[in-house]
C-alpha cells in the first residue's frame, strides 16, 4: 500500500493535491480527529484491503493541536508502517495575497492578522517540512503545472527533486524582475529592433530566431549558461532551495532574450530530475 500524508501551509494548495491525487485513483480522507488516524491506517492496511493508495490530508486546526498529530504519525512509523509526506508550500507574499482574495480568516489568527497566522504556523510545521519526503511550492505554479508535478511524482513515479526551475525573459527598460535569482544582459548581441522586417516579431517567431542565433557569440553564451546552470541546480538542490529563476534580459524583452530563454529551456528540458517552466514578461509590450 502506498500511503501519502499531505500536509503544508493553509493556502498552499493542499486540497488541491489532495483532489488531483484523488483523480489519479488515491483515496483520499482529510482532516480526520487525531484520535482517528491510527485506527484508520490499521483499517485500510489490512491484507484483505482492496485499497492500495490512501492520501491522508492533515493541516494545522486551532481545535486540534497539530503536535498530536505529528506523534501519532511517528508512533505509525515506529510500529512499521510507510509513510511519505507531500509537503505543499508557498511564499508568504503569496499566501497572504490569497487569504485576501478568498476572504477567508487564517485558522491561527481568526480575530488578528493574517501575516500573524503565517507566523505562527511556519514555527508549527518546520520539523514536519524537514523530514517531507516532498515539497513543493506553489507561490508560482499555475494548476496544470502543479498537476504535472504530483503526476510526476505519485503517478509516472519519477524521481523527485523539489527543485523548480523557471527561465524568464524580461526587457530592462522595464526592470529587472525582482523575484530572479540570477540574471544574465543579452544586450551585447546585435538587436533585431532595428531591422524593418523583424521589429514586430518577437523571439517566438523563426526569423527573429534564426538572426539571434547566427551570431557565434549565441551559442557561445548559450553553452556556458547552461554549463553554469547545471553545475548550480544540483548544488542548490543540496541547500534545500524550492525556486530558482533565471532571468535572461534584453532591451525590449521581445527579441534577443525570448530568443536565448527559448533556447536554453529547450536544452534543459527533460535533461534533469527537476521541474522546468519558461516564462516570457514583456513579449506581448508595445515596441
Amino acid at each position: 500500500m502506498r500511503f501519502v500524508v499531505v500536509t503544508g501551509m493553509s493556502g498552499g494548495g493542499k486540497r488541491t493535491a489532495l483532489k488531483m491525487l484523488e483523480d489519479s485513483g488515491f483515496y483520499c480522507v482529510d482532516n480526520l480527529p487525531v484520535p482517528l488516524i491510527e485506527k484508520f491506517v490499521e483499517l485500510i492496511a489490512t491484507p484483505n484491503s482492496e485499497i492500495n493508495k490512501v492520501a491522508l490530508g492533515l493541516d494545522v486546526r486551532s481545535d486540534q493541536p497539530f503536535e498530536e498529530a505529528w506523534k501519532t504519525l511517528e508512533k505509525l512509523k515506529n510500529n512499521g508502517y510507510v509513510y511519505e509526506i507531500l509537503f505543499m508550500d508557498a511564499a508568504e507574499s503569496v499566501l497572504v495575497k490569497r487569504y485576501k482574495e478568498s476572504r477567508r480568516m487564517h485558522p491561527l489568527s481568526p480575530e488578528g492578522r493574517v501575516e500573524d497566522g503565517i507566523h505562527k504556523e511556519k514555527d508549527i510545521l518546520k520539523s514536519v517540512k524537514e523530514h517531507a519526503d516532498y515539497v513543493i511550492d506553489t507561490s508560482k505554479l499555475l494548476t496544470r503545472e502543479l498537476k504535472e508535478e504530483v503526476d510526476r511524482i505519485f503517478v509516472m513515479n519519477e524521481e523527485y527533486n523539489s527543485l523548480m526551475v523557471t527561465i524568464l525573459s524580461f526587457g530592462f527598460k522595464n526592470g529587472i524582475p525582482a523575484d530572479a535569482d540570477l540574471v544574465f544582459d543579452v544586450r551585447f548581441l546585435p538587436n533585431p529592433f532595428y531591422i524593418d522586417d523583424l521589429k514586430h516579431q518577437t523571439g517566438n517567431d523563426k526569423a527573429v530566431q534564426d538572426y539571434v542565433m547566427a551570431f557565434p557569440e549565441s551559442g557561445e553564451f548559450l553553452q556556458k549558461l547552461e554549463d553554469m546552470v547545471r553545475f548550480l541546480i544540483p548544488n542548490y538542490v543540496k541547500e534545500g532551495k524550492y525556486q530558482l529563476v533565471i532571468g535572461i534580459g534584453c532591451t525590449g524583452g521581445k527579441h534577443r532574450s525570448v530568443t536565448l530563454a527559448n533556447e536554453l529551456y529547450k536544452r534543459m528540458k527533460n535533461q534533469g530530475n527537476y521541474g522546468l517552466k519558461i516564462h516570457h514578461r514583456d513579449e506581448k509590450q508595445g515596441v
